[in-house]
């Protein structure tokens, strides 16, 4: 089931967050990626922000996905797609993808969202979601940003 975060699962999302990402970090040789150093109070702000969206995917009583967005203008940024590392491969980032789209469908003329370079099944989940690439952006050596855009209805 796809809903609303709330505040009391800013917790159980960073931890989903860290373990998500590890693989990423192992990819990218760097264990210190923005989603793994995060600050708890940072997660726990998005809640506050009338401007965010912070999506959970849940089954049973465990948090197994996750997805925050940000309403900017007529834009919205989403970020920290995150799925259970043993629930991966399932569609559940689809979903998730799916579901925020829906959420702010009315709020936002387009959606913006990053990934790196060298993540493949990132690139290839976005695409298939109608997202295009549109920029590119080195952040260090070892890490290129591939900006994409999807435009809403």
């Amino acid at each position: 089931m796809i809903g609303l975060a709330e505040a009391r699962d800013a917790g159980e999302i960073l931890t989903l967050q860290r373990a998500a990402y590890v693989s990423e970090a192992q990819l990218y040789g760097d264990p210190f990626l923005a989603p793994l150093v995060e600050p708890p109070e940072q997660v726990r702000a998005l809640f506050d922000d009338p401007s965010a969206v912070v999506l959970k995917a849940v089954e049973g009583a465990r948090v197994v996905g996750a997805v925050r967005a940000r309403i900017q203008g007529e834009t919205c940024l989403v970020g920290r797609l995150v799925v259970a590392p043993d629930r991966q491969g399932r569609g559940l980032g689809s979903a998730l993808m799916k579901a925020v789209e829906a959420e702010v469908a009315g709020r936002a003329s387009a959606l913006l969202l990053f990934t790196g370079h060298l993540s493949e099944g990132n690139l290839r989940l976005y695409r298939r979601l109608g997202y295009a690439e549109f920029r590119r952006e080195r952040v260090s050596d070892h890490l290129v940003l591939v900006h994409l855009r999807k435009p809403l209805g």
